[in-house]
């Protein structure tokens, strides 16, 4: 059974939740990150958490890109990593297929990440097949083998960033699953 741990940044107001970034491991070694281009720049530049924690981890211009970029955009536009929505949905589809028909998805705090990553394809019922109905919870396993949030490791750099916060979910899922 292969497992996918993931992390997706995110804008939530208590109504929605709008998809920022997704960052995905997998067992079998294969790493997928996507920036949502159609994230909501306007209502971003409005939340002071997600300017100073998430947006500094999005791609950002370097070379002759930094001269060309204006400086009100929140992140590189023309980085491989930006894509539109519906193109972050088909491939995550596909890279959760690719691990096979038995795999668990795995979050720290996953129940939001679960609906945002659902979201993808509209509603849960729409999700496509192979993609799993839920997530589990690093926290949950944390508090099930009764381990205090200080025993996990930690995270040393890139925390908030979706792909390095995905990285380090497998690490913390691993070793809990060493202590089980």
């Amino acid at each position: 059974m292969a497992g996918i741990d993931y992390d997706l940044e995110f804008l939530e107001d208590g109504r929605t939740i709008e998809l920022i970034s997704i960052g995905m491991v997998c067992d079998d070694g294969r790493e997928y990150y996507a920036v949502n281009r159609e994230m909501p720049v306007r209502k971003i530049r409005k939340h002071r958490w997600l300017l100073d924690n998430v947006v500094p981890g999005l791609p950002r211009a370097y070379g002759d890109w930094r001269n060309h970029m204006p400086k009100r955009w929140l992140f590189n536009y023309e980085d491989p990593a930006v894509k539109p929505r519906r193109r972050i949905a088909d491939e995550v589809a596909d890279f959760i297929r690719l691990a096979g028909p038995d795999v668990q998805l795995w979050a720290n705090y996953g129940a939001y990440d679960h609906v945002a990553l659902a979201q993808l394809w509209g509603r849960m019922i729409d999700l496509p097949e192979g993609v799993p109905m839920f997530t589990h919870d690093i926290q949950q396993e944390r508090s099930r083998l009764g381990l205090a949030w200080d025993d996990l490791p930690q995270q040393e750099s890139g925390e908030h960033n979706a792909l390095a916060d995905a990285r380090h979910n497998q690490t913390v899922r691993r070793w809990l699953a060493e202590r089980a």
